[in-house]
């Protein structure tokens, strides 16, 4: 994803997230709003409690509720993990940065409660001072039934809210990355535009790396593949082998052995294979050959991906051990078959 393009409302779903957001409020009893990294909301707030909705209403008082967002937010990217902090009126926040490819994009800014261990509040920064403190006082004296409604938490119940919120942020991003790289590399892929430039893949793990290219694979190969008469299969199985179906169907690129699927439908491998062959009318390894075969031949048909392409694609180990089972089955190898196949 090139970083001129790179934008929050790209990487992650915010109607999803609102809704997350909306939930989690509920649970933690604490307000929370995502922002950009200006400090402009891009979320409704989560349960904005009146109080600090009063204040932020304010013309005057509302500038330092501003500052607070934005230095919060800040100060959380300087340290690079979530920044618990007091506003002007003593009131705990926590600002949690979203960084994506080492860039500060946002953060999601929680908090709006008090503490009831106050003795923790000494180590903690008063990140905003006003300039005006009768006009500060006026607005609290104004507020105060509001003020004494915040919810009480400890601390250390508000640090591991901000950890939660760390984690999960986390996680969306990742998420939300791998899916936009695996459309990126797909759309490539299809354009017959194989080669990625180096910052594509900055800081994706190989782990990541795999299950994108798995992704992709399975991707290309459903681009390919059309319904068969093999899918009737799926509605005439019982609810014991149902699972391996579904698993062989969803992973088309896996080298997938009987006693993977023996475990996924949580019985013996023994007992798999016979309930298998009397249920499928096949052993499993002759069923997974001939369903990989014709997926093979769709390909051969659609694209000019070469034979040893094809067989990594539909998860053979060796390009000689699939031109071999592929000629079983057609009595032709691959090449022989896509030759006649454009021929006529």
């Amino acid at each position: 994803m090139k970083k001129d393009k790179l934008n929050l409302e790209k990487v992650i779903d915010f109607k999803k997230w609102q809704k997350l957001q909306d939930d989690l409020s509920l649970v933690t009893n604490i307000a929370i709003i995502t922002v950009d990294y200006k400090g402009n909301p891009i979320t409704k707030h989560s349960r904005c409690y009146k109080f600090c909705e009063s204040v932020r209403a304010h013309p005057q008082m509302v500038k330092y509720c501003q500052k607070c967002d934005s230095r919060g937010g800040l100060e959380a990217v300087r340290l690079n993990e979530p920044y618990i902090y007091l506003c002007h009126y003593n009131i705990v926040d926590v600002a949690v940065p979203i960084i994506i490819e080492g860039r500060y994009m946002g953060a999601i800014m929680a908090g709006q409660v008090k503490l009831s261990d106050y003795d923790t509040t000494e180590g903690m920064e008063k990140i905003v001072t006003t300039s005006h403190e009768p006009l500060a006082n006026k607005v609290l004296h104004e507020f105060i039934e509001y003020y004494e409604e915040l919810p009480i938490l400890s601390y250390k119940e508000v640090k591991n809210i901000a950890n939660m919120l760390s984690s999960l942020c986390n996680y969306l991003v990742e998420e939300a990355l791998d899916k936009n790289l695996i459309l990126e590399m797909y759309k490539k892929s299809i354009g017959k535009e194989t080669q990625l430039e180096p910052n594509d893949l900055k800081g994706y793990t190989a782990k990541n790396i795999q299950n994108i290219k798995k992704e992709i694979s399975n991707a290309m190969i459903d681009a390919c593949v059309p319904d068969f008469k093999d899918d009737e299969i799926k509605t005439n199985i019982s609810s014991t082998l149902k699972p391996a179906i579904e698993y062989i169907y969803q992973n088309k690129s896996e080298n997938i052995s009987a006693e993977k699927m023996a475990k996924i439908c949580h019985i013996s491998q023994s007992y798999f294979s016979r309930l298998f062959a009397k249920e499928i009318g096949d052993s499993f390894s002759n069923y997974l050959s001939r369903l990989k075969i014709q997926w093979a031949k769709n390909i051969l048909e659609e694209t000019d991906m070469s034979v040893n392409q094809i067989s990594e694609e539909i998860g053979f180990n060796e390009p000689g051990y699939f031109i071999k089972i592929f000629k079983k089955y057609e009595g032709v190898t691959p090449s022989i078959y896509r030759k006649y196949y454009k021929n006529n």
